[in-house]
Formats: structure tokens, C-alpha cells, sequence
């Protein structure tokens, strides 16, 4: 049976402590008025720039060593120069990039840039911290298969790329959950249920206004559940619950 969720008020608070509300976020712009000048420690808009392109140099030419370099400490502690290079390998080749705007804040920089891929042009959004490496990052998926987006970030969890699979989620859920909790959560999951064999079906099963709800079918060696995760209009992720009690497995047939 179906775990029931308040759909239609604002997201609450699950029993699994994982779907949270997150918050709106201020847009990010090019334009408007100039930023404040950064503190000493801070990122310049120079400094901040020339670190954005390096990152996506290391992107374009798929040089995985260069990428693991410019994630932060925090983020080198759960990937490494294999799994990255693994990952880059599934993602669709970059031919160029351009950036479209840089803004220094007091803790962090993000630099919006557009990427020219083989699979068309995306905007990909960085969060540097002071040093200038890689924090977090999100992806405008606004146009994508709601269903896909969902199947992509349970892929991402269930093959250890917590970094992509926070980038799925929307910022201000991001500041809630980093991806090591992912990934805490996620073997802490796998402790009750056994292994990750798979990922079945996966089913639109509630749409409101302002979001959708899929259900992703999981098998592992033990039993099969379903991850609920759960998006705002422009395809971010604003919630997810892995199971605390999955279902029994199955007797044989």
C-alpha cells in the first residue's frame, strides 16, 4: 500500500526526514544593481570567473583528475577520479560554453554559464566557495520528462554519484541536504532492504499546480519499494523519502 502524502498543502516534513519545504530562492542575474564588494577572503567577480572556467574546461575536455581537483574537500570526500570519469562518460559531450553571469556573495560565488552539448544547450548554474572549487552545482531541466528526471536522480543515488545527484535537486533543497547525507541515507536504506540490484518502473502518480509526484520502483536483492520524489514546475527536486519500513519481501509463487 501507498504511503500517503499530503499533496496539496505545502510540503511537510516526512517521517523519513528527508522531504523538507524548501524555500524560494532568489532570482540569479547578470544585470540590475552592482554587488557589494567582496570581503578580503572572499571571491572576486574576476576571481570568480576565471575559476568557473576552469571547471568547465575540465568538463569540455573530459579531464576527470582536473574535475575531481576543483571539487571542494567536502565533495572530494564521497567521488573520486574514477567514479567522475565514469560519469562523464554517460553525459553528452560538451563542444563550447559561454557565461552568462557571475555574482560574489558573502560565503559563496555562482556563476551562471550556458553549455553547447551534443544533446543541445544547457544552462548549468555553480555554487564556488572562497577558494573558488565546486560546491554544489544545478542544471535547468525545465523542459525534460518529468518521469525522466526523476528516473535520472535515483540512477545517479543508486550508482554512487552523490554530486550528480544533488544536482538534480533545487537550490534551496540543496542547502538542506548535501550529498554525503545522500549517500548516508541511501546506505542506511540499503541495510534493511539488501543490495541495489535495479531500477523498474516509474509512475507520474500526483500532479498539482505547483508539483508532481513520481514514484520510482526499486528492487534490491532483499525486497522492492518505491522512492518517492517530488518536483516543483521547473523539474527540480523539492522533496524525496527513502522508505524507514520498506515492505516485506515477497514469498516464492
Amino acid at each position: 500500500m501507498l504511503r500517503q502524502l499530503h499533496l496539496l498543502s505545502a510540503l511537510s516534513v516526512m517521517a523519513s526526514g528527508l522531504v523538507l519545504q524548501a524555500p524560494a530562492l532568489a532570482q540569479v542575474s547578470g544585470s540590475g544593481a552592482p554587488a557589494a564588494a567582496p570581503a578580503a577572503n572572499n571571491l572576486s567577480i574576476e576571481q570568480a570567473r576565471a575559476a568557473a572556467i576552469r571547471i568547465l574546461k575540465a568538463v569540455q575536455s573530459g579531464d576527470a583528475n582536473a574535475r575531481y581537483a576543483q571539487f571542494s574537500a567536502e565533495r572530494q570526500a564521497i567521488t573520486s577520479p574514477a567514479l567522475i570519469a565514469a560519469t562523464m562518460r554517460t553525459q553528452p559531450k560538451v563542444r563550447g560554453f559561454s557565461l552568462l553571469s557571475v555574482r560574489s556573495g558573502m560565503e559563496s560565488s555562482i556563476v551562471e554559464a550556458e553549455l553547447d552539448t551534443a544533446a543541445g544547450q544547457r544552462v548549468v548554474f555553480m555554487v564556488l566557495n572562497n577558494q573558488g572549487r565546486l560546491e554544489r552545482y544545478y542544471v535547468d531541466r525545465a523542459d525534460d520528462d518529468v518521469s525522466a528526471v526523476a528516473k535520472q536522480f535515483v540512477v545517479a543515488v543508486s550508482t554512487g554519484n552523490f554530486i550528480t545527484a544533488h544536482s538534480f535537486l533545487s537550490p534551496a533543497f540543496q542547502r538542506e541536504i548535501s550529498p554525503d547525507e545522500l549517500q548516508r541515507k541511501w546506505l542506511g536504506l540499503q541495510r534493511i532492504t539488501g543490495n541495489f540490484v535495479k531500477v523498474g518502473r516509474v509512475v507520474e502518480a500526483e500532479t498539482t499546480p505547483d508539483m508532481r509526484l513520481v514514484l520510482v520502483n526499486v528492487d534490491f536483492n532483499r525486497l522492492s519499494d518505491n522512492l518517492y520524489v517530488i518536483l516543483n514546475t521547473q523539474n527540480e527536486i523539492t522533496g524525496i523519502d527513502f522508505p524507514e519500513e520498506p515492505a516485506a519481501p515477497a514469498p516464492v509463487r
